[in-house]
C-alpha cells in the first residue's frame, strides 16, 4: 500500500509530534553555558567570602587606583567649573594687559608680569579705542588693615571708578568710590567680606563710615562687597579697594601699574580690541616690527585654556600615579589567583575526571579573577567619590560626578582582572587530571 505525498500516516505523527515536544523542552532548558557561568560567578563569590583579609589586601592596590582616579578627576571638574562660572561672571567681554616678563642675568626670564612697562598714560590711551567701553589701571600691594583692637593683613589694590562695572562686583552695603573721589585721591575704602569679618564681626559693628588705618593713613569705609567665593586656593574676597590715584599718591608711588583691564562693548568685538589694544602698545612702547612686546594681551579665553591646561597636566601626573596603582593591583591578583590554582589542584584533577572540559575550568578562574577585580573597581569608585567629595568641600568646590569617569575607572579595573587573570585561568586549564588527581 503507498502513502500519498499529501497524507502523513499515524505513525509518522506521532514521530513528529514527539520530536516537536523535545526541541521545545530543549528550548526551555537553560543552556549548559549558562549554568556553568552563574556556577562560576558563585564559586566566585565563595572563594572571595571564605578569605576576606587575603581578597581584601590582593584588591588593594585596584582600590587605591581606581579611588585616586576618581578623586582626581572629582577636584579637577570642580575646580574647571569654579574658573568657567568666575569668567562668566566677569564676562567674556573683558581683556587683561599685564607687563612682559624681566630678563635676568644669563638668560634667566621672570614670570610674566614681573617687568614694569605699562603706566597709567597707557590705561587712558586705551580708553580711546573703538569698542572699550571701561578701563581701570590696578595697582597694589600687601598691607595690614587696623580697626580697633582688630587687624588683617590683604591686599590692597588701587583701581578706577569703572573696575565695579569691569570686574562684576555687587555692593552688599554703602557704595563704589565715584570720580570725584578719585580726581581728589580722597582716603575711601570698600572691604571684601573676608576683611570685614576678621575686623568687625567679633565685635558687631557696622564697618559703614568706620575709620580703618592702612599704612598708617586713615581711610573711611564707604561699602563692603557682596561675597565672590574662592577660585582654586585664591580667596576673592580677601581684599580692599580704594582710588587709584589715592593708591599711588599714599601706598604705591612707581609709575608702573601691575595690569590693566580693560572692558569691551560686546564679545564679538573682543579679538579686534584685543588687536587694537596691542597695536596701540606697541606704538606706544616704541617696540619695532617683529620685536619681542614688553606686555601680553589676554583673553577670558586664555586664562581659561591656560588654567585647564594645568589642570590637565597635573590630572595627568596623578592619573599616571594611579595607573602605577592598577599595575601592582593587577600583579596581586595574579599572584592570588596562581596561589589559587595550587591549592586546588585536586579540585581541578576532581572536575575534570567528572566531565569539566579545559575551557570550563579556564573560565572559572578567569571569572573569579574579574570578580575581584571588580569588586575592587567598585569599592575604589565609592571611595573616590567619598575623597572627592571631602577635597571638593575643603576648597569650596562645587562637586561634580563624572559617569564616564566612573564608567571607565570600573572598566579599567575589568580590563586589568581579565589581563592578569588569564595566565592563571590557562595554567590551570592545563593541568593533567591524572597528575592532579594525585596531588594533596
Amino acid at each position: 500500500m503507498t502513502t500519498s505525498p499529501l497524507t502523513t500516516s499515524p505513525t509518522a505523527k506521532a514521530s513528529q509530534a514527539g520530536a516537536a515536544r523535545g526541541r521545545a523542552s530543549r528550548g526551555r532548558r537553560p543552556s549548559r553555558r549558562g549554568m556553568l557561568l552563574r556556577s562560576s560567578f558563585g564559586s566566585a563569590w565563595e572563594a572571595l567570602l571564605s578569605n576576606r583579609l587575603r581578597s581584601l589586601l590582593t584588591i588593594l592596590g585596584v582600590i587605591v587606583g581606581v579611588a585616586a582616579v576618581i578623586a582626581v578627576v572629582t577636584l579637577t571638574q570642580g575646580t574647571s567649573a569654579v574658573l568657567n562660572a568666575r569668567v562668566a561672571s566677569l564676562g567674556t567681554n573683558v581683556l587683561t594687559v599685564i607687563p612682559g616678563a624681566t630678563a635676568g642675568a644669563g638668560g634667566v626670564r621672570g614670570g610674566a608680569g614681573t617687568l614694569q612697562s605699562l603706566t597709567q598714560a597707557d590705561a587712558d590711551a586705551i580708553a580711546s579705542l573703538p569698542h572699550v567701553v571701561a578701563v581701570s589701571p590696578v595697582i597694589g600691594a600687601s598691607e595690614q588693615l587696623v580697626a580697633g583692637a582688630q587687624n588683617w593683613n590683604t591686599r590692597v589694590q588701587g583701581v578706577y571708578p569703572g573696575y565695579q562695572q569691569i570686574a562684576n562686583w555687587q555692593m552688599a552695603e554703602g557704595s563704589w568710590f565715584s570720580d570725584a573721589d578719585e580726581a581728589s585721591a580722597q582716603p575711601v575704602v570698600v572691604l571684601g567680606q573676608t576683611v570685614v569679618a576678621n575686623l568687625f564681626s567679633s565685635t558687631g559693628t557696622d564697618p559703614l563710615s568706620q575709620t580703618v588705618l592702612i599704612n598708617g593713613s586713615s581711610y573711611t569705609v564707604i561699602g563692603t562687597l557682596k561675597s565672590q567665593g574662592t577660585v582654586g586656593f585664591a580667596n576673592q574676597d580677601d581684599v580692599a579697594f580704594i582710588p587709584f590715584s589715592t593708591a599711588n599718591a599714599r601706598i604705591n608711588t612707581s609709575q608702573y601699574v601691575n595690569q590693566i583691564q580693560v572692558q569691551v562693548d560686546n564679545a564679538n568685538d573682543v579679538t579686534s580690541t584685543q588687536q587694537a589694544v596691542t597695536s596701540l602698545l606697541e606704538q606706544r612702547h616704541q617696540i619695532p616690527a617683529g620685536g619681542t612686546n614688553d606686555f601680553t594681551v589676554r583673553s577670558p579665553t586664555q586664562f581659561v585654556q591656560a588654567a585647564q591646561q594645568s589642570e590637565q597636566t597635573l590630572a595627568f601626573l596623578l592619573i599616571g600615579i594611579a595607573a602605577i596603582s592598577l599595575l601592582v593591583g593587577g600583579i596581586g591578583i595574579m599572584n592570588i589567583m596562581l596561589v589559587s590554582v595550587t591549592e586546588r589542584t585536586r579540585e581541578i584533577g576532581i572536575r575534570m575526571a567528572v566531565g569539566a572540559r579545559r575551557g570550563d575550568i579556564r573560565n572559572q578562574f578567569l571569572v573569579e579573577a574579574l570578580t575581584l577585580s571588580g569588586a575592587g573597581g567598585l569599592l575604589g569608585v565609592a571611595l573616590g567619590l567619598s575623597v572627592g567629595y571631602a577635597l571638593t568641600n575643603a576648597f569650596s568646590l562645587p562637586f561634580v560626578l563624572s559617569l564616564v569617569a566612573i564608567t571607565l575607572a570600573v572598566g579599567v579595573s575589568v580590563v586589568v582582572g581579565v589581563v592578569f587573570g588569564f595566565y592563571p585561568a590557562l595554567r590551570a586549564s592545563r593541568l593533567d587530571p591524572i597528575v592532579a588527581l594525585r596531588s594533596e
